[in-house]
């Protein structure tokens, strides 16, 4: 958690099992209203197709709240995906924390 942004830090596999972690993590992140919310896939193993539709419900969540959501750690393979399913549309990709966070401090 920044001033301006908070981080989600998610690992191994995201699908259909990841569901309730990650709608927590996100209550609890957005609880002080970030401006912005940070996804880091850095540790991410896997993601499968419900994994995205998880990543798509934080997305609308983040959207309705106009809270701008980024991701960053993705690997060239999900970074393909997100651009491909495009999640990159509407959603900021870093490379790392540093730049996702000197991006999202205004």
């Amino acid at each position: 958690q920044t001033d301006k942004a908070a981080i989600i830090d998610l690992r191994g596999l995201i699908d259909g099992g990841a569901e309730q972690a990650l709608n927590a993590a996100y209550a609890a992140a957005t609880a002080t209203d970030p401006a912005a919310v940070l996804l880091n896939f850095s540790s991410v193993e896997y993601i499968n197709s419900t994994g995205i539709a998880l990543i798509v419900g934080v997305l609308a969540q983040a959207r309705k709240a106009k809270r701008h959501l980024s991701t960053f750690g993705l690997s060239e393979h999900y970074t393909e995906i997100f651009q491909i399913t495009r999640l990159a549309d509407f959603m900021s990709l870093y490379p790392d924390e540093a730049s996702a966070l000197s991006n999202n401090a205004s």
